[in-house]
């Protein structure tokens, strides 16, 4: 059985940065595209980037891109999200995602 399991996520002013990790186990990592998403209180969830089994990558243009970057290690079976200059928009729990399989969902609160 596949399990994702993320951490990383709290409480943090605008302009901090917070790393998520999301580990998943029982699969085979290593060839699956890996993805973030997140979810706004009152608001659907929505894609916020994804990373190749080659290590190809794709940003929501509109909100993330060159703020937050995504990463991988096969070795580790880990996904990251680094996230950086953090605004309170980007206050939402954020889901990690492989195949049809879903991660908890850490929340991510930025202060003003």
């Amino acid at each position: 059985q596949v399990q994702l399991v993320e951490s990383g996520g709290g409480l943090v002013q605008a302009g901090d940065s917070l790393r998520l990790s999301c580990t998943v186990s029982g699969g085979t990592f290593s060839t699956y595209t890996m993805a973030w998403f997140r979810q706004a209180p009152g608001k659907g969830r929505e894609f916020v980037a994804a990373i190749t089994s080659s290590g190809g990558v794709t940003y929501d243009t509109n909100s993330v891109k060159a703020r937050f970057t995504i990463s991988r290690d096969n070795s580790k079976n880990t996904v990251y999200l680094q996230m950086t200059s953090l605004k309170p928009g980007d206050t939402a729990v954020y889901y990690c995602k492989i195949a049809i399989y879903w991660g908890q969902g850490p929340q991510v609160t930025v202060s003003s």
